[in-house]
């Protein structure tokens, strides 16, 4: 089982468009027959039968096993990955996005679509199945700003950033990809 699938053919995502797909999609995060599912969903053998050859059909689903009940061949279903991600291609851009600046929410969902797509493909690359231990670093955090000095600190942010990049921007060595996004928190509500 993959820890990712990154979804970019249309057909794989249509087939995700049925929320009873997804359950039993979610119903096979481990070796499980159709009769099993159905157990669990409250649905027939048959019913399951038919989503899962949608899922097996668009490489969602890989038949692991076979075993023998009764005289009569079963199949054993996994899921494909641990989790799916949708490419942002899928759609495509809809109308004419404005021309975004580094400032904007536009230009940070453009970005965190870049890094999910680079992530995908270095999954892919691996030909392993599992995201591969690469020299990476994600960090998240916090940062209160007073209204007053929000344009101080996007201002400093950069500017530390960009003394990074010319600093380690150089020909030689390891290239790594730095991408950093700043966004307003909307307040968590208790639970």
């Amino acid at each position: 089982m993959r820890d990712v699938l990154y979804l970019d053919q249309f057909e794989q995502a249509e087939v995700l468009l049925k929320p009873q797909r997804v359950e039993v999609l979610r119903q096979l995060d481990a070796p499980r027959s159709c009769t099993e599912v159905g157990a669990r969903l409250g649905q027939t053998p048959q019913w399951v039968y038919y989503h899962v050859q949608r899922l097996v059909d668009a490489g969602l689903v890989a038949r692991v096993s076979e075993r023998s009940v009764r005289g009569i061949k079963e199949g054993v279903y996994q899921a494909s990955a641990r989790s799916f991600r949708l490419s942002p291609k899928l759609v495509g851009p809809i109308g004419l996005r404005a021309k975004q600046d580094e400032l904007s929410l536009g230009f940070v969902l453009d970005l965190m679509e870049e890094v999910l797509t680079d992530i995908a493909v270095l999954e892919q690359t691996s030909g392993t199945g599992v995201l591969p231990e690469l020299p990476s670093l994600g960090v998240s955090g916090q940062i209160r700003v007073p209204p007053e000095r929000r344009q101080d600190f996007l201002t400093e942010l950069r500017d530390t950033l960009q003394d990074l990049f010319a600093r380690y921007g150089g020909a030689q060595g390891d290239a790594f990809k730095l991408a950093v996004a700043c966004y307003p928190q909307l307040p968590k509500e208790a639970p």
